[in-house]
């Protein structure tokens, strides 16, 4: 059901069905990151996500987010019960790390709930930075940031 909400000066905000949230989602998410570029002057945003296919072709894990400005941000990252502890989320955060990096990130920003996966990230040398109560009620939203180390080894001359 649509709601309508009316300002003293007349302006009308209409709220969406769940149909067309995903599109002014994508509308919002544009005209924010011409924005956040115009205020910058950073312009390298790019998607980024990678899964892992189980034999019949089926995505059994996968993760997705994006990368701007020297920050990877991941906004999903998940692996099919039957698929836990086989090392697929460990396999899944090193190559969002090694994407990342090759496109000059230092660092990733996720965030998981307290019933999710906070022993993984923290076993993944992810540190926590913050912790939002009641989200949802009841539990907590935890956000991580990992700092990347670039992998090259610097030869020292004798």
């Amino acid at each position: 059901m649509s709601r309508m909400r009316v300002s003293q000066a007349g302006e009308v905000v209409r709220s969406a069905t769940e149909a067309e949230c995903e599109a002014i989602g994508a509308f919002l998410a544009d005209r924010i990151y011409a924005f956040n570029v115009n205020a910058t002057g950073y312009d390298d945003g790019l998607l980024l996500a990678g899964v892992v296919r189980g034999e019949d072709g089926a995505i059994i894990a996968g993760y997705n987010g994006h990368t701007w400005g020297g920050c990877c941000e991941l906004a999903h990252v998940w692996v099919h019960e039957q698929h836990r502890g086989a090392g697929l989320g460990a396999l899944l955060l090193r190559s969002a790390e090694s994407e990342a990096m090759a496109r000059g990130c230092v660092q990733v920003v996720l965030a998981t709930h307290d019933f999710q996966a906070p022993g993984f990230y923290d076993r993944m040398g992810y540190e926590r930075q913050f912790a939002i109560e009641g989200s949802p009620k009841g539990h907590v939203d935890i956000v991580y940031v990992k700092v990347l180390r670039s992998r090259i080894v610097i030869a020292r001359a004798v």
